[in-house]
């Protein structure tokens, strides 16, 4: 069912236009300058998003809903797209995996024919609902952050152009974090007690390419991976794996498994009886629920996320309207995911001319074209799409240019009621490292 879209009740002047569009970020100032004065009532154009509504990933599909829900209204705002105005339908990927998110996407398509799929992630191959987008001749961005996207693109560019994934492959997320961890003892702010660096995982595929990596690089940075362990998901008991962790205490422990509630179980049952160890968790702790399950355990964990919404100017502003619609514990880092992505659509088919229905892929062919040249400063930092994969670069392990590729945010948690504090990269830092309070100094 599509969302409500309200139209505005007066035309918009040139400057309040422009007002709004600078408080938004810089494709809301393109689409104001090209949009100046049009109201957004024309034909609507359908959008798309194929989301866990349901199931064990709900926390993260509702957000993503309301993410591209925000991202809609304001765009209609400032006058939609040439004026036509954009309105999002939804399916329910449930469990998701492959076969379950292609028949969603496919009836977005069929039923609502859709001009563009704008969804967050969905588990899976991470290359199988582009195969329906080709089909259709569509824009779809999605934010499954995997290599296998990437590795689809360039197999078949021209079968392939409308896919686009609006943040970097879960691949960085390895080489990304040693990098971290080696800024922090260049800086003084930590000191190895060991070589040693456990690295806990679970048996998908996203799970599996970050912990590989770290495997694969961690000898260049002088670490020994003392254990690489693969645990079954769900899980609400770490003990055996705990167990073997108490039994050679590493430097480092790190999770690259990512469901908040399980990240939240291991910290309960970690911190009675630590090692001196920094824990890295990946994205689960960015969800209130880990800190609402974890309480005081939270404390001191480190995370990281390739995209999510920055804690500057424009990252504030985002949270503080989202929070305004979707209340106080509405999680805005998820929902920033296909907000961007839905600005970043909107803004290259408004420089292309408009959009294309399903079928019209000459016209989505220049959509294309100009998402692939824009570099777009939105709420998640800077999008632009490596050319051949199609995937948004990584700042600062891909590109060492902050205004050229999407921060790799590594942040703390240092108050169990607050979300963690954004500690690197230069310049986005917001505050500095802790040690945990379980390291004794």
């Amino acid at each position: 069912m599509s969302e409500e879209i309200k139209k505005p009740n007066v035309i918009p002047s040139r400057r309040n236009f422009l007002k709004g569009a600078a408080a938004l970020g810089t494709g809301a100032a393109v689409l104001a300058g090209i949009n100046d004065g049009a109201r957004a009532d024309g034909d609507p154009i359908p959008v798309g998003q194929a989301a866990p509504l349901t199931d064990f990933a709900a926390a993260d599909g509702v957000e993503f809903k309301n993410g591209l829900t925000l991202a809609c209204e304001e765009i209609n705002a400032l006058g939609g797209i040439l004026g036509r105005p954009l309105e999002p339908y939804f399916e329910d990927t449930k469990q998701m995996g492959d076969p379950t998110n292609v028949q969603a996407a496919q009836r977005l398509i069929d039923r609502h024919s859709v001009h563009a799929l704008i969804n967050g992630y969905n588990i899976g191959s991470g290359a199988a609902i582009q195969d329906p987008v080709a089909d259709a001749g569509i824009i779809y961005v999605h934010y499954d952050t995997t290599i296998g996207h990437n590795n689809l693109i360039k197999s078949n560019p021209d079968r392939y152009f409308g896919s686009f994934q609006g943040d970097p492959a879960e691949y960085w997320y390895g080489p990304g974090f040693l990098k971290f961890l080696q800024q922090l003892e260049e800086n003084g702010q930590f000191k190895r007690s060991n070589n040693k660096m456990a690295v806990i995982l679970s048996a998908g595929v996203y799970a599996a390419n970050i912990a590989n990596a770290i495997k694969e690089k961690g000898a260049e940075y002088g670490w020994e991976i003392s254990l690489f362990e693969t645990v079954n998901v769900p899980i609400s008991e770490w003990g055996p794996t705990l167990a073997k962790i108490r039994q050679d205490p590493p430097a480092v422990i790190a999770v690259t498994h990512f469901l908040p509630a399980d990240l939240a179980q291991f910290m309960v049952q970690f911190v009675p009886n630590p090692t001196q160890s920094l824990v890295y968790m990946q994205y689960g702790p960015s969800i209130p629920a880990f800190r609402d399950i974890a309480k005081e355990a939270s404390v001191g964990v480190l995370y990281a996320t390739v995209v999510g919404a920055l804690q500057d100017e424009i990252g504030s502003a985002f949270e503080k309207r989202y929070k305004a619609k979707f209340g106080e514990n509405a999680g805005h880092n998820s929902g920033a995911q296909p907000y961007d992505g839905a600005y970043v659509w909107a803004t290259a088919a408004a420089l292309a001319g408009g959009t294309g229905e399903p079928g019209n892929e000459e016209q989505n062919r220049k959509v294309a074209a100009r998402m692939r040249s824009l570099i777009y400063r939105g709420v998640t930092g800077t999008t632009r799409f490596m050319a051949d994969e199609q995937a948004a670069y990584s700042y600062p392990t891909q590109v060492n240019d902050s205004s050229l590729g999407m921060p790799h945010q590594f942040l703390q948690i240092q108050d169990q009621t607050k979300s963690g504090g954004l500690i690197a990269p230069a310049p986005y830092g917001t505050q500095g490292f802790k040690l945990p309070p379980w390291i004794k100094a």
